[in-house]
């Protein structure tokens, strides 16, 4: 399914801006490095992730049991998640919720240092601050793939 190029937003501040790439940061860190109750404690207790092939994990208990079903696919590797062209968007209802879609890019590093990269995605998350931390309430995940052509 492609996704539509948004629209132009307001803008966030740049403090805001480095709060959110800084939250990222250290979860792709947390996942990147199996640490695995450290990655689902960065989303809500309640929060939602829906994958691009449909399957839904809801809450961290759900979170932390798929991934430990799925090491088995990370030995011998080290995996990588590149984030990038964030678009962030303050809800105008709640200063404590954001929005934010961004690109990401998986590779997969072997022992040889063989490089492979992972198909595309188009995420969309909610990130909600708790207590002073952003926390990720809901991330749907969309699999890249080709614009059809414009009809003349």
């Amino acid at each position: 399914m492609s996704q539509p190029v948004g629209t132009l937003r307001p803008q966030v501040t740049g403090d805001l801006y480095a709060e959110v790439q800084t939250f990222y940061a250290q979860q792709m860190r947390r996942v990147d490095a199996l640490d695995i109750e450290g990655f689902a404690a960065t989303f809500t207790e309640d929060g939602e992730v829906v994958h691009a092939g449909g399957q839904r994990q809801s809450g961290q208990a759900e979170m932390i049991a798929g991934m430990r079903a799925n090491l088995p696919r990370y030995q011998d590797i080290a995996v990588r998640h590149w984030f990038g062209h964030l678009l962030i968007e303050s809800d105008p209802a709640d200063e404590d919720t954001l929005r934010v879609s961004y690109y990401t890019l998986v590779t997969q590093t072997d022992r040889e240092g063989k490089v492979a990269f992972q198909p595309t995605f188009t995420v969309d998350d909610v990130l909600v601050r708790r207590d002073g931390r952003l926390l990720t309430r809901s991330r749907v995940i969309h699999r890249d793939s080709p614009v059809a052509p414009a009809a003349s």
